[in-house]
């Protein structure tokens, strides 16, 4: 299994970002912009991604002001979990977000750079959306 991780730092209580993080209707805005169809509930969310490939994202896990786990349904290209750890550091939120994929030797050379590169996007994303 490969990991991307990214972390940041928001000045906000860790309640405000779990509630954000706990409705997939909200990730559009934490998207680059190579994607496309969004569709989402509270639970699921559908898109493409341009010239690569569309998924289905569906939250597996909420533990309250703590983490957030989703993982990719539908047949996924290949396996896919990402993960929304947050902790409370007096006033702000630590969030740590990462990407665990289950790529081949070939994969991982065509996919790393990207998805390290989604793994920042998405915490940079959140700390606009909170700033």
């Amino acid at each position: 299994m490969t990991v991307f991780e990214s972390k940041t730092n928001i000045n906000r209580p860790v309640n405000e970002i779990y509630r954000f993080l706990a409705d997939m209707n909200n990730h559009q805005q934490l998207m680059p912009e190579n994607i496309s169809d969004w569709i989402s509930t509270v639970d699921e969310a559908r898109f493409n991604i341009q010239n690569m490939a569309s998924l289905v994202l569906k939250i597996e896990d909420r533990i309250e002001n703590n983490e957030i786990k989703i993982i990719a349904i539908e047949k996924p290209p290949f396996y896919l979990e990402l993960k929304w750890l947050l902790t409370a550091v007096e006033n702000t939120t630590e969030v740590t977000f990462s990407i665990s994929a289950n790529l081949s030797m070939m994969m991982k050379m065509l996919a790393s750079g990207p998805l390290q590169k989604l793994a920042d996007h998405e915490t940079q994303s959140l700390a606009k959306v909170f700033s």
